[in-house]
């Protein structure tokens, strides 16, 4: 058994609205071996695993796997299951995946949910191991193995802190997007845009990082605002720590704390020191924290810790002091062990609410304060102090008095942080921090939340929606309008139109296509870019108000969509058997699923845009969770009627007019034939695109008037609609620039043809310039080769330079061999390259003749044509 190659589809996809792996899985020799025909395979497995006994697989019960198991499944199916417990151990909570056998025999799509990437992988080899271990009876660490997943799950997963903020974002339906590998996580899309890293803002200031990180600087900040803080100062040496422990009075009783003036978490702080050798011992450990020492009295009471959100307190815990009783048997060493970190709470990982107890130098001057050294075994009964304050683990946010939580909020705010963890110390919270001495000690920036997530006693309280409803005041979810093309044809053309109807109102526009990347009219990329990588960068820019992308079949299958929902979903049509063959799609059922995607993700405000006339995209009529519109030419189909009869949305054609319709009613927004593009409603597909784009301009509630304005001015010049059935007239001939290449496409710039014939163009002969291109399958392009022969007297095949693979000539052979089944072709000649092509048929080309020009390189192509029609004093738009 062999993993062949490992997709990590990030967006929606053909399989789950959320993001999955996709593994394809040779079986091998294991092909014809279910589970139960291997001797001692299910138990051993059942064995290592018997959490899995919780899958309820497709028999939608408890023990339902495990049932499969020992009726007999494929090791696939198998591994899909491994793999997902195999994250459930580790932390990762999945519940989803799919198995599924392709065309070739024995070779399966393992399909599951990850959360982290690289977890999702190390899962998937482990449990490939695993598996291969049960079948020939060899050993297998599983104990071990989940450990290792388990640090990994620590090591690249969002930290608690982050991902508590991230699960209140997406409680209020805000996008995220993770920006490296830490803790940077963008908010909300485009010019609506927020980023978080830990519990720190986009809002927290730099300045106000660095006061907070000077212990001093705070404290002289905080006693400017009449904020109550320790006495102290910063020393330089040792000698001079006991100099300022005597200017506080530790010779009176005053005890002394020491510690770093810009370290964290309290590594290096001492506490209720009140002699010369352990102050100055204390300065040295100090030192070795941070950049500077301060001396302060020491400040009787409980660390709390007040966590600041804009200007109101969220939460407060409370650390409580860790004790072990002595037996007169064990050491303190093994006492700690036994007593205190024996809690299945307390650990390593961030997400332990408790940390292990650690013999650091803060635990050891605790214990020699009270004679003792981790190897004493104190007498029974006898309690030991081993540290003060135990991870802020009670919470006490209901208990706080007015005064202190105005304090905190004062506090914060003269630092300048938006979001602050304050260090209080304090002998009772409920009265103010005057009448007992009580102090802030220090004002963190980018705060931990965990303590406030999962308190050792108390309730968790909502920190991470405090954050978020900080960023994102009520009724704002960060987003901006999505629009979603799709299908076989059309994508190109209805994406400008959309992008064009959108720049219209005002907004900037972020656009994708087949030909490059766009903000406004600023070109950004060239090149195939109906990816989601594309996508992913438009929804990063902070200067787009509005997105409109074109999604290609291989991106949703190589990565899935680029964006987590959209606005509107639009699916121009899934005709012939084009792209079928790639990523093991070997049916228009199979294509179906990969561009139903972006309708699966319609938010329950947006629209699906469907084409009625294809059966296959009408059929996702009832996917959307939003609306569905219906477009089509022909206003009586069964699809539009039935539609209409419940009371939804369609756009058809009505008496030359293109009509918007709601259940009964009706309104003209234009007649087709003043469409340019459409060149007097002569060209169905055109019309069929612009139908498409005038219903997602009413789903996104543009103005009629300027959906009206938008396709007056569109036209289907070489400098808009590049390649995009570009007519040029020259001397009584007509030349077509298009960028067909499947035999839908050219069944639609066949009908296309007609409707120029009928309006008086080209009469005469018709040539077509084409090249079978090396990504097709043989079938396809057979009949391509039987379309071409159907429409064209004269037929030359050039040869492409994106061979995909194949041998020079092969894929122009078979749409050769098409064209011997074709009923008008009388000539076919092939050999050449394009540019000779193009030329030979333009010189060739007789008056009231038509020539068809694929193109091959779009950018090639345009250039060329301006070329070849300015040396002939003809214009080009």
């Amino acid at each position: 058994m062999e993993i062949k190659k490992v997709l990590a589809l990030r967006g929606p996809n053909m399989w789950a609205r959320s993001p999955v792996l996709e593994a394809w899985v040779d079986l091998q020799e294991l092909k014809d071996s279910p589970s139960n025909s291997i001797p001692g395979f299910n138990d051993r497995l059942m064995g290592w695993l018997p959490s899995m006994i919780e899958h309820e697989c497709s028999e939608g019960h408890r023990g339902g796997f495990f049932e499969r198991l020992r009726e007999g499944t494929w090791m696939a199916h198998t591994l899909e299951h491994v793999t997902i417990e195999l994250q459930n151990l580790a932390g990762n909570r999945i519940g989803f995946g799919r198995a599924r056998e392709t065309e070739q025999e024995g070779l399966y799509k393992v399909v599951f949910k990850y959360h982290d990437e690289n977890v999702g992988r190390a899962a998937l080899d482990t449990g490939l191991r695993l598996i291969l271990a049960a079948v020939y009876d060899k050993p297998f660490d599983v104990a071990a193995e989940v450990a290792r997943l388990r640090e990994m799950v620590d090591r690249h997963c969002l930290g608690p802190s982050t991902m508590a903020i991230v699960d209140a974002a997406k409680a209020r339906n805000i996008p995220y997007r993770r920006l490296n590998a830490g803790s940077l996580v963008l908010l909300g899309q485009g010019c609506r845009q927020r980023r978080i890293w830990t519990a720190e803002t986009d809002q927290t200031s730099a300045i106000a990082e660095s006061i907070a990180q000077d212990k001093e600087l705070t404290k002289s900040v905080l006693r400017a605002a009449g904020v109550p803080v320790p006495e102290g100062r910063a020393v330089e040496s040792a000698a001079d720590a006991w100099a300022a422990a005597q200017e506080l009075g530790v010779e009176k009783g005053n005890a002394i704390v020491v510690k770093p003036r810009d370290a964290n978490h309290a590594r290096g702080v001492f506490v209720e020191l009140t002699s010369r050798l352990p102050i100055e011992s204390a300065y040295h450990e100090a030192l070795k924290e941070g950049s500077g020492v301060l001396v302060e009295r020491f400040a009787r009471g409980a660390e709390h810790r007040l966590l600041v959100v804009g200007n109101k307190l969220v939460a407060a815990c409370r650390g409580d002091a860790v004790y072990i009783t002595g037996d007169g048997i064990r050491t303190v060493r093994k006492l700690v062990d036994d007593q205190v970190n024996s809690d299945p709470r307390r650990g390593e990982f961030e997400t332990c609410p408790l940390t292990t107890i650690v013999f650091d130098s803060v635990v050891m001057t605790e214990l020699k304060r009270q004679g003792y050294t981790p190897d004493s075994v104190p007498t029974a009964g006898t309690p030991v102090l081993i540290c003060r304050n135990d991870n802020l683990s009670r919470d006490v946010t209901d208990d706080v008095h007015p005064d202190v939580a105005e304090r905190a909020v004062l506090a914060a705010a003269a630092v300048g942080l938006d979001v602050a963890g304050l260090d209080v110390i304090v002998e009772n919270i409920s009265r103010p921090l005057e009448d007992q001495g009580g102090v802030v000690v220090e004002v963190n920036a980018g705060p931990g939340l965990l303590m406030h997530l999962a308190p050792k006693v108390g309730k968790p309280r909502p920190v991470g929606e405090a954050i978020v409803d900080r960023m994102f005041p009520p009724g704002e979810d960060g987003r901006i309008p999505v629009v979603c093309v799709t299908g076989t044809n059309g994508k190109t053309i209805t994406t400008l139109l959309v992008r064009a109807m959108v720049k219209a109102t005002g907004m900037r526009v972020g656009m994708t296509t087949s030909e490059g990347v766009w903000v406004d009219d600023r070109r950004l990329e060239k090149g195939d870019c109906a990816g989601p990588r594309s996508a992913k960068n438009i929804l990063l820019n902070p200067q787009v108000e509005a997105a409109v992308f074109e999604c290609g079949r291989g991106g949703i299958l190589r990565e899935g969509l680029g964006f987590d929902f959209c606005d509107v979903a639009i699916v121009t049509n899934i005709g012939g058997g084009d792209h079928i063959g790639g990523y093991w799609i070997e049916s228009l059922e199979k294509m179906y699923k990969v561009k139903r995607s972006g309708v699966d993700v319609v938010l329950p405000t947006g629209y699906a845009v469907l084409n009625a006339a294809d059966p296959m995209v009408a059929e996702m009529r009832d996917l959307s969770r939003g609306g569905t519109i219906f477009f089509s030419i022909d206003p009586d189909l069964e699809e539009i009627t039935n539609h209409l009869a419940k009371g939804k949305r369609a756009v058809f054609v009505q008496e030359g007019q293109i009509v918007l319709a709601t259940g009964s009613e009706r309104q003209s927004l234009m007649l087709v034939a003043d469409v340019p593009l459409t060149m007097g409603g002569t060209i169905p597909f055109q019309v069929e695109n612009v139908l498409a784009a005038v219903a997602a301009g009413w789903a996104l509630d543009i103005a009629k008037d300027v959906l009206v304005s938008t396709l007056r001015s569109f036209q289907p010049s070489l400098d808009e609609l590049p390649a995009r059935f570009n007519v040029l007239e020259w001397e009584g001939r007509t030349v077509i620039l298009d960028d067909s290449r499947n035999a839908s496409a050219l069944r639609a710039v066949g009908k296309a043809i007609d409707g120029l014939e009928t309006s008086g163009k080209a009469g005469g002969p018709r040539v077509a310039v084409y090249a079978g291109w090396g990504d097709r399958r043989n079938e396809a392009l057979l009949e391509q080769g039987k379309v071409l022969g159907d429409l064209f007297d004269r037929v030359v095949l050039y040869e492409t330079t994106d061979l995909n693979g194949r041998a020079a000539g092969e894929a122009s052979t078979q749409v050769r061999l098409g064209l011997a089944d074709g009923s008008r072709v009388q000539d076919v000649s092939a050999g050449t390259d394009w540019a000779t092509a193009v030329n030979a048929a333009m010189a060739s080309l007789e008056p009231g003749g038509l020539l068809l020009v694929q193109a091959e390189d779009i950018g090639t192509a345009v250039e060329a044509f301006r070329q070849w029609f300015f040396r002939r004093n003809v214009a080009v738009a």
